[in-house]
């Protein structure tokens, strides 16, 4: 019997093919966005030092959300995200998609940290 690969096991394959073409600097990180049922995440990552620079998640305290994991949550990290990128100096980022759709949720989050100013 021939069984069927997970989803989960397809994305993180996906990814890989993705990720072998993005690269994130010091000058022009790559936005990783990570998401679950309950919750997504989105960090600012330094590929040559091996470094996260600025992260955001609907874990954070300071959101103060009621659902973590619908629209306007992710809307709402996308606003934090490119907020805290100013505040360290970055304007301009590589996205990377983690292996998602770009829908829905991730496209939410996108469309939000670019209405915040940052370049893709």
């Amino acid at each position: 019997m021939i069984t069927k690969p997970d989803k989960n096991s397809v994305r993180k394959k996906r990814h890989q093919r993705i990720r072998k073409n993005l690269f994130g600097t010091e000058e022009r990180p790559r936005l990783n966005v990570f998401r679950s049922n309950k919750h997504i995440y989105a960090q600012l990552i330094d590929d040559v030092n091996n470094v996260t620079l600025v992260s955001a998640s609907t874990v954070d305290n300071d959101l103060n959300l009621e659902a973590t994991g619908n629209v306007e949550a992710a809307k709402q990290v996308g606003e934090v995200v490119a907020k805290r990128a100013f505040d360290k100096g970055f304007t301009n980022v590589v996205f990377d998609r983690g292996g998602y759709l770009y829908h829905g949720r991730v496209k939410s989050l996108a469309d939000a940290a670019r209405e915040a100013g940052l370049e893709f």
